[in-house]
């Protein structure tokens, strides 16, 4: 099909790979020389939803600007569907599609123009656009014909997704795709991105919702200081996290904690609410309730909290963050 870079007789591994990537951005008047990739090697399967996390800085962006063929990298490698971007150029760049977070769409064109000028110059046939089909999906049928600067951020946002598009990547790359973008909206764009990942679409996803990331990827890579410093399977990297926290709100009140639980990490609130912190891998959460009941309280609930992506994420950058002090 003319959208699609040509394939190989066997599809690839891995859809992006990437080994000892460096950037390194000179020094100037104003600024010191800045090493913001630093020997990066990452691979993002075929198939996968996958997360790049990291604090602002990190290098995310400069890594996409990289596969995306925008920035020049200082050494090592990057391909995309086995197409080296420096190499074989134009095939890595048919095989990506990138939402960049910046807002860069032309005033005074409408979406409907904006898409078949994007499919032009990727050389997609007019019979062959999907320019219906995408605006449809990301919401903006009915201001197909409205001018670029009449939409709202968040449509313009989805604007840029639909653009990233129109040649049919095997790649997409999403940076910061929902910022600015209300609940509704956000969930019609991720059912949309989703059922392309059903269809095989790669997806490579930055955002600081990190509960976004947890709940639609499979793979998350971690990147502090130009380094990636954690990449594993989303239910991994959870369990990664050695604590927990259990809650119990007491049927009657109580003045202080009670001397058989103060071997616990326990505080009280509201003298109905213990909160016990505690780590899965030392002790179960049965033995707190046992204890609880053996001190002769009795609760009206209990609610275990289970790590998030968050606290892992800033136990990791924070880990990170010492070594690069040390």
């Amino acid at each position: 099909m003319a959208t699609q870079p040509k394939q190989s007789l066997e599809m690839p591994v891995n859809a992006v790979e990437v080994r000892d990537l460096t950037k390194i951005y000179a020094a100037s008047k104003t600024a010191p020389e800045k090493h913001a990739l630093k020997s990066i090697s990452l691979d993002i399967p075929r198939g996968s939803f996958f997360g790049l996390l990291g604090p602002n800085g990190a290098g995310k962006s400069t890594l996409i600007n990289i596969l995306a063929g925008l920035i020049n990298k200082s050494s090592g490698s990057a391909s995309i569907w086995g197409y080296d971007t420096e190499n074989e150029m134009r095939a890595a760049r048919r095989s990506i599609g990138v939402v960049p977070q910046e807002l860069n769409l032309d005033p005074f064109f409408t979406p409907r123009e904006l898409l078949d000028l994007q499919a032009g110059l990727y050389g997609i046939p007019s019979n062959e656009r999907r320019t219906d089909e995408i605006l449809e999906a990301v919401g903006l049928s009915d201001k197909a014909h409205s001018y670029a600067r009449t939409l709202s951020g968040g449509m313009r946002r989805r604007l840029l997704v639909a653009k990233a598009l129109v040649h049919s990547p095997h790649v997409l790359v999403l940076d910061e795709p929902t910022a600015g973008v209300d609940v509704e909206l956000r969930r019609q764009l991720w059912e949309y991105v989703r059922k392309l990942n059903a269809e095989g679409t790669t997806v490579l996803l930055t955002t600081h919702y990190l509960e976004e990331a947890e709940e639609l990827c499979d793979r998350i890579a971690i990147i502090n200081h130009g380094r990636v410093v954690a990449c594993d399977d989303t239910k991994n990297l959870m369990g990664r996290l050695d604590s927990k926290r259990v809650t119990v709100v007491l049927n009657d009140e109580i003045s202080e904690i009670p001397d058989s639980l103060k071997g616990f990490d326990v505080s009280l609130s509201d003298g109905r609410v213990l909160e016990f912190n505690y780590q899965p891998s030392k002790i179960r959460s049965g033995e707190i309730v046992r204890a609880v009941q053996a001190a002769g309280l009795r609760f009206a609930e209990i609610v275990t909290k289970e790590p998030e992506l968050e606290d892992i994420f800033v136990q990791i950058t924070n880990a990170a963050e010492n070594m690069e002090d040390q």
